[in-house]
């Protein structure tokens, strides 16, 4: 290319769209590959991988049987695993392969994952006997079936116990899935109606009001209540006698033998038997649970619906509150306040408090939203539930505000942009016609710039949805008692705790007791809370190209 070609070229631009280009395919690829490793590191944790049986020794000591899952292959520097004290000579070779093994029945063995020597292990076989059994308590166990007990005496044995077990475990599972029925619905009920009861007469104290009268009619709907608690209990007690009555007596990786009461047992299966069909059917079962069950095992199993339940309500909370108080101040601003140093000062605080650390809203909203508002409401509205705090403590309500109060600045500044766009010609048009200066606002300024404000709300449900700092200060929680949302009046519970995806992510990863187990919900959850953000910005999006498709000739 001549020099004088490559100037004009060069003062075309050209350069910059390539470079610009190159930046964001560079981006899109790295997010892409961000989001593949994530979905492929967490989804895979579903897949009912098969389960190795084989001789392990260590050079100098006696062989071991080893049951269990291959989770993890890597290669080791030998110095390393000489300086673990294991018997390798650096000088045979520099590297040797190891791998983490997923052994399972920690309550034998204290802990269910295991690194080995891949050289040291010997006559490695998949038998199709091998079960696994996923527990409520203690992680996996693996094993072989000796024995199916109903009510202590074996029924059935050897081949015939793997047939006889399945539909015991199915009916165990009916069973719970009643017990948890009537636990969270009938007797929720009933002891949120006692409590209600008991507040009722604890404010009549407090207002010198308990009569007789009141105290008898109290007791009338106390009695009723405990006489439907009397009948829900002893039928509890009998579904618990039916779920406790069942038993199954595994052999370990080491010869002991544990018996697991059916009680206990989520699932069981054979992996090493199981088709290609089974496996899949297996695998959507699994992911299932995980996105519409609840957590168990210190989070490191089950599923994390009411954190998925946690995080949408908060965001659409948050969305309800901001979006009102964003468009309003930013409607003041553009069509009313005097155009000064004073509304020039207030625009650049709002534009600096979008830089401010997340978590200085959260001990902002602890002072002021917990602390003092609540706490004041409660002495005002709640005396009767003092010293228990009702809004004095974290909460749905605290947690929606305080991010309200942290997006605000980014929908203020994308509604004012969005009216700063309208052409003076529509408002002079309309003022013209006679229309006020209010019609004018909210016939045609406010819903020609909604897309605007969707643009600011979509924005403000990005960084919502992914604060973790500040709900750990206001309301969010390892474990949620029940949701926000149930049928115990009144019915939206805007002043108790709730769990989040974000501190799910958090809690588990870096608070769980069990890191390897952890480490695949911890991809799993944080694709599933791009899965939710990426759903409720597709939401969003809508709503504003419908608005921008509507608007669209007005502004031509």
């Amino acid at each position: 290319m001549k020099q004088g070609n490559f100037t004009t070229w060069f003062k075309s631009g050209t350069p910059w769209i390539w470079m610009n280009g190159g930046a964001v395919a560079i981006a899109v690829i790295m997010t892409l590959g961000l989001l593949a490793m994530i979905a492929v590191r967490g989804l895979s944790h579903f897949w009912p991988s098969d389960v190795m049986e084989a001789e392990y020794t260590i050079p100098g000591q006696p062989s071991i049987t080893l049951i269990g899952e291959v989770t993890t292959r890597e290669q080791v520097p030998t110095e390393r695993l000489q300086g673990a004290g294991l018997p390798v000579d650096p000088e045979q070779s520099e590297f040797m392969d190891r791998e983490l093994l997923k052994v399972g029945n920690r309550d034998l063995n204290g802990a269910d994952f295991r690194w080995i020597v891949a050289d040291w292990l010997e006559n490695e076989r998949f038998p199709e006997e091998i079960v696994v059994v996923e527990r409520r308590e203690w992680g996996n166990f693996y094993g072989y079936i000796q024995q199916v007990k109903q009510n202590g005496e074996v029924i059935a044995e050897g081949n015939e116990a793997w047939t006889a077990l399945q539909p015991a475990v199915d009916r165990a599972l009916e069973i719970y899935s009643d017990i948890h029925a009537l636990e969270t619905g009938a007797i929720g009920k009933i002891n949120a109606e006692l409590e209600r009861i008991r507040l009722r007469e604890r404010g009549l104290e407090l207002d010198n009001a308990l009569t007789p009268e009141a105290e008898a009619e109290l007791a009338a709907e106390r009695k009723i209540q405990n006489d439907l608690y009397a009948e829900l209990e002893a039928q509890l007690v009998g579904l618990y006698q039916e779920f406790n009555r069942d038993s199954v007596r595994f052999r370990s990786m080491d010869g002991r033998e544990v018996e697991v009461n059916l009680s206990k047992i989520v699932r069981v299966f054979q992996p090493n038997a199981m088709g290609t069909g089974a496996k899949i059917g297996h695998y959507f079962s699994k992911l299932w649970e995980f996105v519409s069950d609840e957590p168990r095992e210190a989070n490191t199993e089950g599923g994390v619906f009411p954190a998925i339940f946690g995080t949408v309500m908060m965001v659409l909370l948050m969305s309800i509150i901001v979006t009102p108080f964003g468009v309003l101040a930013a409607v003041y601003l553009r069509e009313y306040a005097t155009q000064g140093v004073v509304t020039r000062t207030i625009r650049i605080a709002v534009n600096n408090l979008a830089g401010v650390p997340s978590i200085v809203y959260g001990v902002f909203g602890l002072g002021f939203f917990i602390y003092l508002l609540g706490g004041n409401i409660d002495q005002l509205f709640f005396p009767e539930a003092l010293p228990a705090p009702t809004l004095g403590t974290g909460g749905l309500l605290w947690a929606s505000l305080t991010l309200a109060l942290l997006t605000v600045p980014v929908v203020i500044v994308a509604t004012e942009e969005g009216l700063t766009r309208i052409p003076r010609s529509l408002r002079e048009g309309s003022l013209a016609l006679g229309a006020t200066k209010s019609e004018t606002l909210w016939k045609v300024i406010l819903p020609m710039s909604s897309p605007a404000m969707m643009t600011g709300l979509i924005l403000a449900v990005a960084r919502a949805a992914g604060e973790v700092a500040p709900l750990m200060l206001v309301g969010v929680v390892k474990l949620a008692p029940s949701l926000p949302v149930n049928g115990n009046y009144p019915y939206l519970h805007l002043d108790q705790k709730f769990m989040h995806l974000g501190f799910h992510i958090y809690d588990v990863g870096f608070q769980s007791p069990n890191v390897e187990a952890a480490r695949p919900l911890v991809y799993a959850t944080a694709l599933l809370l791009v899965g939710v953000i990426a759903a409720l910005n597709f939401a969003a999006v809508s709503i504003r190209n419908h608005l921008r498709e509507k608007y669209k000739a007005l502004e031509n």
